[in-house]
């Protein structure tokens, strides 16, 4: 896709955001509008050396798209309050209902397309399946605040009788890679296996506390940031097929994996041999737990997408091999 204008990528100093940025500038594109709170000193390192416009605080974006009245191609808008811990609903639903709400009427009434990031924790125990179908949608139990605003949103979207000429929803699934060292508690396993492998020689996994999933087998759906980037990449290039392809999509491997194979892969990027203690479950998460995701990949298939995925043991040694260990980011 070739245009005059600007494409603005939101939640831009965060963990997927900073990673898209840095692959538009691999793919040649400067002309980024970076949308975010960028009051948080510890992502700063996330945009060092990347490539952009303009940095855009995110609660006056609207008042500055209207001022300012720039020419925009392309909107990624990945920027979310992810914290699944996070139990007041209004914190989510402002960010994650009505910001999204406010980017997709921008993009309908300026002809702009759009991706935005939706997720997996809308399926929420998984009863009803993992198929991206938009009637679906409507069925869905998500299991915390956030997997609620993401699928209020989502089904919003499909409700509206204006949309912008090409868009796609996308489910992320369990992402993980590099420029997620600000997340903490919120970051993926493998960080914080590496850590833990480090300090103390192990890592403690969450035992199970259901009967039909033994300690360290519970499955979920790892998709390597990598391969996030270059789906948002290719749908970046479907924009002509606007009403033919928009709609939500799944983004996940489609090969769910345990978690004792997720920190077995870790120890094995640090070239270590595999110690794993089973610790509680806190009660706070328990009864909101997934105990299995897997992406029904064949939506974006036929689409037109073929590209492989990364195997769980490609993507956690590229990312422990030449990120966590030598602190890197992308």
């Amino acid at each position: 896709m070739e245009g005059k204008g600007f494409i603005v990528v939101t939640g831009a100093a965060g963990f997927i955001g900073s990673c898209l940025v840095g692959f538009l500038n691999d793919k040649g594109y400067e002309n980024l509008l970076l949308v975010d709170d960028f009051s948080r000193a510890d992502k700063e390192p996330n945009l060092a050396g990347k490539k952009f416009v303009d940095k855009i605080e995110r609660e006056t974006f609207f008042d500055w798209l209207k001022e300012k009245a720039p020419s925009i191609d392309f909107v990624f808008h990945i920027g979310a309050r992810t914290d699944t811990t996070e139990f007041d609903y209004s914190v989510h639903e402002h960010l994650n209902v009505e910001y999204s709400q406010k980017i997709w009427n921008y993009c309908s009434t300026n002809n702009v397309p759009l991706v935005y990031a939706s997720s997996a924790a809308t399926y929420g125990a998984g009863e009803l399946g993992y198929k991206d179908d938009h009637e679906l949608s409507f069925q869905l139990k998500p299991l915390n605040p956030y997997g609620v605003s993401k699928n209020e949103f989502d089904k919003w979207a499909l409700q509206q009788p204006t949309h912008p000429p090409f868009w796609a929803g996308l489910k992320f699934f369990n992402v993980y890679g590099p420029n997620e060292y600000h997340k903490a508690r919120m970051a993926s396993v493998i960080w914080h296996s590496f850590n833990q492998i480090n300090k103390d020689g192990l890592v403690k996994l969450f035992r199970s506390h259901r009967p039909d999933f033994k300690d360290g087998q519970q499955l979920r759906d790892f998709i390597y940031v990598k391969d996030l980037l270059k789906v948002c990449y290719w749908l970046f290039q479907q924009t002509g097929r606007g009403g033919e392809i928009s709609g939500i999509y799944n983004l996940g491997t489609g090969t769910a994996r345990s978690f004792n194979d997720l920190v077995k892969a870790t120890f094995a990027g640090m070239d270590r041999s595999p110690v794993i203690n089973y610790i509680d479950m806190p009660e706070d998460i328990r009864e909101k737990y997934q105990y299995f995701t897997e992406a029904d990949m064949t939506k974006l298939k036929k689409a037109g997408y073929s590209e492989p995925f990364y195997s769980l043991e490609e993507g956690v040694g590229d990312y422990v091999r030449n990120y966590l260990t030598t602190a890197n980011y992308y």
